[in-house]
């Protein structure tokens, strides 16, 4: 696999431009076009100003309207801004709460529940448009950068760019290791987490659920990928029939983000 590309910012989570990697008929994925990352609330005037340089046009935020109204995105003079969740029930109070309380019983909750948010990211209808707009989105822009990106830049962020990539060509067990490096980008962010939940004296089972909640999987990745294989016969099926991204569309695709 080639070395994922990291953006050189310092106030964003797990920054990344998906250029470089080998897609169809060996074409590359071109650089300043597509990039992934956490969420961009907290975002320097420094670090925007690198995402300027590098051609920043657009801007998809895929969080909760909840997330967004507390912690909304820094706005980017000239940068067109677009909000288009996967669900709005993400991470909603109420049901963090409930959550919170069973993380301290069952070490297994928060595993369980990343594994039923993927599947629902495949298959509500909520999300299924959010892809759609999204890879419209990608299809009508000729020139610049567009970022997208949800809290951590790992699990919204990472079923999009698993779409894209199928899309541009490349194989699944680059498109697989893309998905995982997110647990190196984000091993600062995890510890830093653990030393918190000490310090408020969380029990082993809450810190557990943490760290899995933190993290990116292969059984989270497979639970959306075995959803679309047994719902809708293929990761290709899903996006011509179920999200209605045509051949003709793809094709469009992958002449704007793939080199000659």
């Amino acid at each position: 696999m080639t070395t994922p590309v990291v953006l050189p910012v310092k106030s964003i989570r797990n920054p990344r431009d998906l250029g470089g990697y080998c897609g169809l008929n060996g074409r590359k994925v071109k650089r300043h076009r597509l990039l992934r990352t956490g969420s961009i609330s907290a975002m320097t005037s420094a670090d925007e100003q690198v995402l300027l340089d590098y051609g920043l046009t657009k801007v998809i935020d895929l969080r909760s309207s909840a997330e967004r109204r507390v912690s909304p995105d820094r706005k980017i003079a000239g940068v067109e801004y677009f909000a288009l969740p996967l669900s709005d029930k993400a991470n909603s109070g109420e049901k963090n709460q409930q959550d919170m309380a069973e993380y301290r019983v069952d070490q297994y909750a928060g595993f369980r529940l990343m594994c039923d948010r993927y599947r629902n990211h495949i298959l509500t209808s909520q999300a299924k448009q959010s892809f759609r707009q999204i890879l419209q989105l990608i299809a009508d822009t000729d020139r610049g950068a567009i970022l997208y990106h949800c809290s951590e830049g790992k699990d919204r962020t990472g079923l999009v760019t698993v779409l894209i990539l199928e899309i541009l060509g490349v194989d699944l067990e680059t498109i697989r290791q893309d998905y995982l490096f997110s647990n190196y980008m984000l091993n600062d962010y995890r510890a830093k987490r653990e030393k918190q939940f000490v310090r408020a004296g969380e029990n082993d089972k809450f810190r557990a659920n943490m760290r899995i909640l933190g993290t990116v999987s292969d059984a989270f990745l497979d639970s959306a990928l075995i959803t679309i294989n047994e719902n809708y016969g293929s990761i290709k099926q899903y996006i011509e029939q179920e999200l209605g991204i045509s051949p003709s569309l793809q094709s469009k695709i992958r002449n704007l983000y793939l080199e000659k």
